[in-house]
């Protein structure tokens, strides 16, 4: 039960999480881009396709895939989405992109010849954006566009013998993991990639994301969250990927050639995933997970999926029963847990009339009005008043405001400024996106944040829009971050329920 409080003469608000809808940015790209050509290559695309998927099932014998069909179908949404951007010159139909998570905490992605493309749990959870996560995706599958691995086999076949497939396992796939793997240790010094190499995966990268919306500067920006972490011990993904020198300044440099407008950052989505994620517990290293022969055991299942938010995904049929149950008491929290007491969202909703709107909400949340002329509505122990305010760690506030601007993103950005002065911990997650409500222009933000009540991290969404009367309607949702897929669905049905009546 977090409260935000905003600057306007000590008045208090609750807390913020929304639903955001997934925008694609518009593409004005420059003939002014860096020119990128593939290096010979012996090999045709189908000995690519050949040699990836036998190296593809080495490594799933080696190694524990994620058994989770919402994850899953959203790494998949995010490759393909890149892989339809790669330009026409590097497109070969015998290749078939494929996306699947391994779950090891390790910072780590890799992509074979001809498209078998993994992507390690420990990226997810460590990207802060979609568009970092996309940015890594988006790196390791120009270096299959191009065809460097099957190119990097070839120069190091001249010094090395043994199986191709098992040299490309074990140093494009594994890195240091894969030396100690056998056979797929061969060649290790030949088969990472090159400076060269990493520079034209960079370059080839920032414009295919361009290409498919997102804002390319996030690469960067991937690259140096993994810098920051780096030094003895850092991320694999930086020891199999050398620094072709100044990749922070080169890559924002081409991003801004590619002037993507509206680029993409984020979606609620990602944080969606990312909670799930850490809701399942600690993912086991590389190492451990090789000691075990790649049978390691997946983390326990996140308790549902949501088919409106995971399109490839199916409803668990005992749900409906679901939504009635209480969450499992947090034994390493026992002081500060407000959600411990707080029901799932139920799947039937009920509808108020909140003078400025019209909303439907879970029918086992309350209606809470206070002396802010905000309206709360929340499930019981996820929230509580006090001094006529409300402070809540679940839920949806509605407010109307004024504004001294007609702008919506002024007006929202004045909001914004007005909340995170007043609660520290409150942090912008990405830029906001374009959206609707009640046939209106609206903007949806993502912020995180921490509760001051229970201490745990918060997601934070804030969905505005203008009235015809030039106020700011604004509306917060929130949900612990590791638990918001289990309000998702419900947060979308409210957006969606919206009806502005002035």
């Amino acid at each position: 039960m977090s409260r935000f409080q905003r600057f306007r003469g000590g008045v208090s608000i609750g807390l913020l999480t929304a639903l955001l809808i997934l925008p694609f940015g518009v593409l004005a790209q420059t003939q002014t881009s860096t020119r990128v050509v593939a290096p010979k290559n012996p090999y045709s695309p189908a000995k690519d396709v050949e040699l990836g998927r036998q190296a593809a099932q080495q490594a799933e014998r080696q190694m524990p895939l994620l058994e989770d069909r919402a994850a899953q179908a959203y790494i998949e949404q995010v490759g393909q989405r890149l892989a339809r951007a790669i330009p026409r010159e590097f497109q070969y139909p015998e290749f078939r992109y494929s996306y699947k998570v391994i779950n090891v905490r390790d910072v780590n992605a890799f992509a074979l010849p001809g498209g078998f493309t993994y992507v390690n749990r420990g990226l997810i959870e460590t990207a802060q954006t979609e568009g970092q996560l996309a940015g890594a995706i988006a790196h390791e599958i120009s270096h299959v566009a191009l065809r460097h691995g099957t190119a990097q086999a070839a120069k190091a076949q001249k010094y090395q013998a043994g199986s191709v497939a098992a040299q490309i396992l074990g140093a494009v796939i594994l890195g240091r993991a894969g030396q100690a793997v056998g056979a797929a240790a061969v060649g290790t010094a030949f088969l990472r990639f090159s400076r060269e190499y990493e520079r034209q995966a960079d370059m080839l990268g920032a414009q295919i994301m361009a290409e498919a919306g997102y804002d390319p500067h996030e690469l960067a920006n991937m690259f140096r969250i993994l810098e920051q972490q780096g030094g003895k011990g850092g991320p694999e993904w930086l020891s199999d990927h050398p620094n072709p020198g100044n990749r922070f300044e080169t890559i924002n440099r081409e991003a801004d050639i590619l002037n993507v407008r509206n680029g993409e950052h984020d979606s609620q989505q990602f944080h969606s995933i990312q909670a799930r994620l850490r809701d399942m517990g600690r993912a086991p290293s590389m190492s451990e997970a090789s000691r075990s022969g790649g049978r390691y055991p997946n983390s326990q299942r996140y308790p549902r999926e949501d088919d409106q938010t995971y399109p490839d995904s199916r409803r668990d049929p005992d749900e409906s029963e679901r939504t009635d149950r209480r969450y499992p008491r947090d034994t390493d929290r026992t002081e500060r847990t407000a959600s411990r007491d707080v029901e799932y969202p139920s799947s039937r909703f009920r509808t108020y009339d909140a003078g400025a709107v019209r909303i439907s909400v879970p029918d086992n949340w309350r209606e809470i009005r206070s002396d802010n002329n905000e309206v709360t509505y929340a499930p019981e122990g996820g929230y509580q008043t006090s001094n006529g305010g409300v402070a809540f760690t679940h839920g949806a506030q509605v407010e109307l405001t004024r504004t001294s601007s007609r702008n919506l993103q002024a007006a929202t950005d004045e909001l914004i400024n007005s909340l995170t002065q007043g609660n520290p911990e409150l942090r912008a997650s990405g830029s906001p996106w374009r959206t609707t409500v009640s046939g209106r222009q609206a903007l949806a933000t993502s912020l995180r944040n921490v509760s001051e009540v229970t201490g745990r991290p918060e997601t934070v969404t804030l969905l505005t829009t203008l009235t015809d009367r030039g106020e700011l309607l604004y509306v917060i949702f929130v949900a612990p971050s590791d638990e918001y897929a289990n309000y998702q669905s419900a947060f979308d049905h409210i957006a969606r329920s919206l009806v502005v009546n002035r």
